[in-house]
């Protein structure tokens, strides 16, 4: 994470949305000593807000924390497990 001035940022700023956006790198831009904003890539930004409605969303946790602990006790299917018994389903409809 790189931190700099909103003078330094506003002399550099497409240099910094290029890496921003190439590198996934991070700006925390700051005013008078204090940190103001950051930039980062909108890719980076969407997931961030994306992981933040899922783990707002309590039966999406629950279902999460289900998963694990049927992963901890081996149930788990392959790749062709899951698709062979979607495809039986597909049939019969």
């Amino acid at each position: 994470m790189v931190s700099m001035t909103v003078t330094e940022a506003k002399a550099h700023l497409l240099e910094i949305i290029r890496k921003a956006d190439e590198s996934m790198q991070h700006f925390i831009i700051s005013k008078n000593g204090k940190p103001k904003a950051i930039i980062m890539s909108i890719d980076e930004y969407e997931g961030w807000l994306e992981t933040l409605e899922i783990i707002s969303d309590k039966a999406a946790i629950k279902d999460i924390e289900e998963a694990r602990k049927e992963l901890k006790e081996g149930k788990v299917y392959t790749f062709e497990e899951v698709f062979k018994k979607t495809s039986k389903r597909a049939k019969k409809k």
